[in-house]
């Protein structure tokens, strides 16, 4: 190591500590052992540019142990990235851009929000695969395009995560050679060492997943290091587990390798002793020396010249492969042609299916206008219908397919999703039973929290599925979804309403989407289509002045609140049928919308829905009431559970009748 590279290492350790010191708060133990393998990697491998933190071939950096955020700031704050140092003194406090996990979107050069173990890990995979997904479409002899590696940073309790286990697995399986685990073996978690809980061999489980598995000694030797990292990319069929012995809070003389480094501040004893044992000056906090910011300015202007290089080989690119780099273009923007919600075919239905069935229809007319549309299902396209037929599938040897095989892996399946749609240039989509979001939620909750084009797909959506039983039979699962800030829940009626939620989930830019979808057919009605844009609007007009009841319904239960209405009408009673397809689009529309489709002149208002009725109180409000399930389900026939559980018209009709005459 060179005296100013050991400075630098030493500079990001000290401002960890200070920061963490000065919030009174944060994790110091982490930064201070991996100091030197993140500075290896940074100014020896990672191909980045501060100056355009979103140049398309850069190297992707995930810190998946996101607990460790003060290295990753340092890190941005000494290369350039416009975290300054007044912003680092401010780390964990209100209004800054130094949060105590990194956060996509809120700080430069942060690639992912981290915190929750094993996220970043498993998002990570999908960045590989898009890299290679985008490098087989687009590079050419002499033109590698997309030629970037995706290296994580990931410590024991990432790899204690099941998240993780089910990622790593898929990504040997897609032989992801640009994928790079620094695995940050420091052996000691909160709890203690990690002897009292983890005794495997990661590197043995990482190489029956297909890796290659590399072994540093001493994560503080720069040259190893940079020595396993070469070796790392040299195998481009298998990723990479580079797993870095390191000590944790490294230099202090009374908590190294103990857990006490881990989440508090060392104390202003322990700093000071540190300070003397790693030779920093004691009476210097947020201590930057002059060496390490001319070696740094260094290395920034060569960083900027490999940006440079491979803006100039785009250049000529354009010129060679002019259709191509229109695609690239196209690939690359946020946009849907203006003639596709004009395809005729896309409204195309006459006959009663489930909207499961009409999803699939309307996926196979997207994907000819939308060829950069990718995903698959957690081993369910049979039933989930998401199967690309003019696709090919996407696999180790075959990486020009959008057809994405993830197994029984739903949670891997999510955090790929997201790791898909935080590279670009990609639009990703994931399917599986409604009831197994449970397994995903942490996933689309982070992807909400980043504003994620990514679209789910939830198919089998109530206790209709029938004879698998209450185990498959979701009740609480749209109550969950729904809770979600910034997730657009979307549960269409028939295939027109399928296919205006699939327009809206395309097109939406600054959240994910999730498609809650029938196993069982329902019938095609008429006006539904791109009303649903408004989540809600009036389906059925009442036929006088006024309506003495509103019928609110959601999916496969508006087609019983029409048939409903008929009964009511010609029992004298003027109804009104919302289809509420939305929650969340509908609270989002002006005031004057919301009023016309549910006045509040009319309090008597009936929601319908074959779920728990957890949120519907504010549509219905204090004098209206909802027919849902409170239990659980049970193995049946699912149109003779529907009816054990009042979802009837008969019982319908006799639920408004109560109502209006209350």
């Amino acid at each position: 190591m060179k005296p100013v590279e050991e400075l630098c290492v030493n500079t990001i350790r000290f401002l960890a500590v200070d920061a963490i010191e000065t919030a009174r708060s944060g994790h110091p133990g982490m930064p201070m052992g991996t100091a030197s393998m993140a500075y290896a990697l940074w100014s020896r491998a990672l191909k980045h540019s501060p100056s355009d933190p979103k140049w398309p071939d850069r190297d992707r950096f995930v810190l998946s142990a996101g607990h460790g955020s003060m290295l990753l700031y340092a890190l941005l704050h000494l290369f350039g990235y416009g975290v300054s140092l007044e912003e680092i003194k401010k780390f964990r406090q209100w209004g800054s851009i130094t949060p105590g996990h990194p956060e996509y979107g809120h700080t430069p050069g942060v690639e992912i929000t981290t915190g929750p173990l094993g996220q970043g890990f498993a998002s990570a995979v999908g960045m590989a695969a898009a890299e290679k997904r985008l490098a087989a479409e687009f590079n050419r002899p002499g033109f590698p395009l997309v030629d970037h590696y995706t290296y994580v940073l990931a410590g024991d309790g990432d790899m204690m995560e099941g998240v993780s286990s089910e990622a790593a697995s898929l990504a040997g399986h897609l032989g992801l050679g640009k994928l790079i685990c620094l695995y940050d073996d420091n052996r000691v978690t909160i709890d203690g060492s990690t002897d009292i809980a983890f005794t495997e061999n990661v590197q043995k489980r990482f190489d029956a997943y297909g890796w290659q598995v590399l072994t540093v000694d001493d994560g503080n030797n720069l040259d190893l290091v940079t020595e396993a990292l070469e070796k790392a990319r040299e195998d481009t069929g298998r990723p990479t587990l580079l797993a870095v012995r390191t000590s944790i809070g490294y230099g202090a003389p009374n908590k190294q390798d103990k857990p006490e480094s881990h989440g508090a501040p060392l104390g202003w004893e322990e700093v000071e002793r540190t300070r003397e044992n790693l030779e920093w000056p004691l009476d210097k906090e947020f201590y930057i020396p002059d060496e390490v910011r001319a070696h740094l300015d260094q290395l920034r202007q060569e960083l900027d010249e490999k940006k440079s290089e491979w803006h100039h080989l785009m250049e000529e690119y354009r010129q060679q492969y002019p259709e191509l780099a229109k695609q690239w273009d196209d690939w690359h923007q946020e946009g849907i042609p203006s003639d596709l919600v004009q395809d005729s075919e896309l409204w195309n239905f006459d006959q009663p299916q489930a909207t499961r069935a009409s999803s699939g229809q309307v996926l196979q007319t997207l994907y000819r206008y939308l060829p950069n549309m990718i995903g698959g299902s957690a081993d369910l396209n049979a039933s989930a219908k998401t199967y690309l037929k003019e696709a090919e599938d996407f696999q180790a040897d075959r990486p020009y397919g959008n057809n994405l095989a993830f197994g029984v892996r739903e949670h891997a399946m999510a955090a790929f999703l997201s790791g898909m749609a935080l590279h670009g240039g990609l639009r990703p989509f994931g399917s599986t039973f409604l009831v197994f979001f449970d397994y995903m939620k942490p996933s689309v909750r982070l992807a909400a929290m980043m504003g994620l084009p990514v679209v789910y797909v939830f198919t089998h959506d109530s206790v209709a599925v029938g004879e698998d039983g209450p185990t498959h039979q979701p009740v609480e699962q749209l109550a969950n979804l729904r809770s979600i800030p910034n997730l657009h829940v979307l549960r269409p009626a028939d295939g027109r309403e399928t296919a205006a939620a699939w327009l809206h989930a395309i097109r939406r830019t600054e959240g994910p989407t999730a498609l809650v979808l029938s196993r069982q057919g329902v019938p095609q009605l008429s006006g539904t289509g791109k009303p649903v844009f408004q989540g809600a609007y009036v389906l059925q007009q009442e036929s006088g002045n006024a309506p003495d009841l509103i019928v609110l319904a959601s999916g496969s239960e508006v087609s019983l609140a029409v048939e409903a209405r008929e009964q009511l009408e010609q029992k004298g009673y003027s109804v009104r049928v919302v289809s509420l397809v939305s929650w969340e689009l509908f609270r989002e529309q002006p005031g004057e919308h919301r009023e016309q489709v549910l006045p509040s002149s009319c309090q008597k208002r009936l929601a319908i829905e074959a779920a728990h009725t957890q949120g519907w109180e504010a549509f219905v409000g204090p004098r209206g009431k909802v027919l849902g399930i409170e239990g659980f389900g049970a193995s049946a026939p699912g149109g003779e559970l529907m009816e054990i559980k009042g979802y009837t018209v008969e019982n319908l009709v006799q639920q408004a009748l109560d109502l209006l005459e209350d």
